[in-house]
């Protein structure tokens, strides 16, 4: 699977996408990266991408013509058997989740990604973009934080991209429920000991204590994702009962 990411300072993901998993993901092949600079296509002697709003404001907007200039760009670079999407970060655009990244993972090869700056991004832009997205209702400098957050989230959901596949599968919002707590060594730290359960050797009663102990988090810190109950798989409704029943589920 191929990343492009276009954006006005490329130096800010680059490091991010060179290092650690996602860096080794991509020397080994499985994945790949690439930034595009924006003022490679900016216009005039100083390549400017930027200019004052058209009806008076504060503040700076993206230029359509260097911005499409190097969406097509990156799209001229595709093959003709890669399923590609092109998508624009936005305050507007619909919230990174679980569901949009397995979606992202399963169904392109290639994801083109337009980071926005300054104020914002001439409109007739959006005619040239199959989707937006957001990380929340709040705001960024720039939307390099929201490309790289969907580029690991899908990244990640690719064979081969992390130690282990299992990996991705046995973690918070890959089903209903909260991922459980996880302990390492020491043994004891400072008077806080690792539970017996996951020193016993016995893996169906660790399996049985992860869930119980992912339920009493997800019940604990995120309800909601709790609240249809009869959509729930009968073993984890059996643990919510019984924590309602022993007073650690309220």
């Amino acid at each position: 699977m191929h990343f492009e990411l276009i954006t006005a300072v490329p130096q800010l993901v680059e490091g991010y996408l060179g290092g650690s998993i996602l860096g080794r993901a991509a020397e080994a092949g499985v994945v790949s990266f690439a930034t595009t600079s924006l003022h490679d296509f900016g216009e005039g002697k100083h390549r400017q991408i930027d200019d004052a709003p058209y009806g008076g404001g504060s503040g700076m907007v993206m230029k359509p013509g260097p911005v499409v200039a190097a969406l097509e760009s990156a799209r001229s670079r595709t093959e003709d058997d890669q399923r590609v999407r092109v998508l624009m970060t936005h305050p507007a655009g619909q919230r990174l989740d679980r569901a949009m990244a397995h979606r992202l993972a399963a169904d392109y090869d290639r994801l083109i990604v337009l980071c926005g700056r300054y104020e914002g991004i001439d409109a007739r832009v959006e005619d040239y973009v199959d989707e937006k997205v957001s990380l929340g209702d709040f705001v960024l400098t720039g939307g390099e934080l929201v490309a790289m957050a969907l580029v690991d989230a899908v990244a990640r959901l690719r064979p081969g991209v992390l130690g282990s596949d299992a990996s991705s599968v046995d973690e918070s919002f890959e089903g209903p429920l909260l991922e459980y707590p996880h302990y390492t060594r020491p043994r004891d730290f400072r008077g806080v000991p690792v539970p017996d359960v996951l020193l016993s050797g016995d893996h169906a009663r660790i399996a049985s204590w992860r869930q119980e102990r992912a339920v009493e988090r997800t019940l604990r810190e995120r309800p909601d994702l709790l609240a249809d109950r009869s959509s729930l798989p009968e073993d984890i409704k059996s643990s919510i009962e019984s924590l309602d029943g022993s007073g650690k589920g309220e």
